[in-house]
């Protein structure tokens, strides 16, 4: 009987702890214990006050400027600023291609319309929309896919297969013949108006029977063309242009369609000659795998992409690059990024120090736990390697203009490259064939929610 009631007695001195799961006044105060209010402390909350936290983590041991040689770098001529819109994807596969036609043409600084791109892009997204509502008309407003469908019914992010699909649908013009407009530059308005219609007419279309829901989409993208046209202007279906050379001598003047034009002076397949690559440590390498809804034209390719490890890609990248081809890459920006010099280092910044903890996971538990993906698109252009053939940075020309970062460019070292890389879009002719054999397997298809899938923009 004693030891009963002693142990009783002991119970009730214990700490109490909450047994709903909430945070009790008996549990508050032990956290509470866990700020001292010790001088160290006091000092980085009283500069936290008054600072970013991006500001106060910059690592003090790291301040010296990366090395600028490369062993290997594309040439590339002028830097493009994308300004306030999601649509680092398209000046990226622009920025490819540009560099191709301004080394084989000789061209002085040249940029395709991204502007003429991005009125079909959100033409062709809005038709992508309109009749997936149709095609899931018949399941419930709560559905996942449906819900998702209402939730993302339009954007300016996207990924290569938009750049493939679209070019080879329209063609390019170059950017002085249909230049930006103040709406195209800053997409947060026309975008938030875009949804708003599309959304409107995605209820409609759902209470309508198939054959009226066909005939009523016509019309409804007749009115959301007519919205483009006010904000980005009418795209050219003829034009002329005058070439010169990049000393700046005449070379000839032509009239050309959209299509001619990209015929001429690029005319590559685009659907068919690259291969779309990927770094995801949460699924299974060397396999191929398929996004439902991620692409940009309805009768179009979903993003159909080959997982590998990373030294597999970076065989890739090397060979591309030292035979002066750019690739469309992406990766998870602002993770360690100092934007002062223009360097993606993960010794830039130490939060640890900052708030005396720990960050441990790996990539594969920041992708599952989405503390990590593929945000941004740029222009993978430059390497360096070392005597052994090994990178040991990287360089991407970006599209946040000449006086964001290092000359409008980033520098990376390979060890920031292993974690935050993700996307890389490569040509066959530097594809071994191993992992071309792949492309002739039936991809596992993953769905649009997926958080590894988010438009980059």
């Amino acid at each position: 009987m004693k030891k009963l009631f002693l142990v009783f007695a002991v119970a009730l001195c214990a700490p109490v702890l909450a047994q709903n799961g909430g945070i009790s006044a008996e549990m508050l105060s032990r956290i509470r214990q866990g700020y001292s209010g010790s001088p160290s402390e006091k000092a980085v909350k009283n500069a936290l006050a008054g600072q970013s936290i991006s500001t106060l983590a910059v690592n003090a041991d790291n301040l010296a400027m990366i090395d600028t040689h490369f062993s290997f770098k594309v040439k590339v001529k002028g830097i493009t600023n994308q300004k306030s819109s999601g649509r680092c994807w398209l000046f990226t596969g622009l920025n490819v291609l540009r560099a191709k036609m301004i080394s084989s043409y000789d061209l002085g600084e040249f940029e395709f319309s991204q502007n003429y791109c991005s009125f079909y892009d959100l033409l062709e997204k809005s038709n992508l929309f309109l009749q997936a509502v149709i095609d899931t008309r018949n399941k419930p407003f709560d559905d996942r896919e449906v819900d998702w469908l209402f939730k993302n019914p339009i954007g300016d992010g996207g990924q290569f297969t938009g750049v493939s699909n679209l070019i080879t649908k329209y063609g390019v013009v170059p950017k002085d013949v249909m230049p930006e407009t103040y709406q195209s530059n800053n997409t947060a308005d026309m975008r938030s108006i875009l949804s708003l219609k599309l959304r409107q007419f995605g209820l409609e279309l759902r209470d309508l029977k198939p054959a009226d829901a066909a005939k009523r989409k016509e019309a409804m993208l007749t009115e959301i063309y007519g919205i483009l046209v006010k904000c980005l202007g009418v795209p050219p279906t003829e034009f002329e242009w005058t070439r010169y050379n990049s000393k700046g001598d005449f070379v000839s003047s032509k009239t050309y369609t959209p299509k001619s034009f990209y015929d001429e002076f690029i005319g590559q397949d685009l659907e068919h000659n690259y291969v779309m690559i990927m770094n995801d440590p949460v699924r299974e390498y060397y396999k191929t795998y398929e996004i439902e809804y991620d692409r940009h034209v309805y009768d179009g390719d979903n993003w159909v992409y080959v997982n590998l490890p990373l030294e597999r890609i970076k065989e890739m990248a090397i060979a591309s690059i030292k035979d002066n081809t750019a690739l469309y890459f992406s990766c998870d920006v602002k993770k360690y990024m100092n934007s002062d010099k223009g360097t993606l280092d993960l010794a830039n910044m130490d939060y640890e120090s900052l708030f005396d903890t720990s960050f441990p996971m790996d990539k594969k538990q920041r992708i599952q736990t989405y503390a990590s993906g593929s945000s941004h698109a740029m222009t993978l252009m430059a390497v360096d390697l070392d005597d052994e053939g090994s990178p040991k940075k990287w360089m991407v020309e970006n599209s946040w203009g000449s006086t964001s970062g290092y000359k409008g460019f980033l520098i990376m070292t390979d060890e920031w490259f292993n974690e935050y890389m993700f996307r890389l879009v490569v040509e066959k002719k530097y594809v071994p064939s191993d992992i071309l054999e792949l492309l002739d397997k039936k991809p596992v298809k993953l769905p649009a929610w997926d958080p590894m899938f988010l438009p980059e923009d």
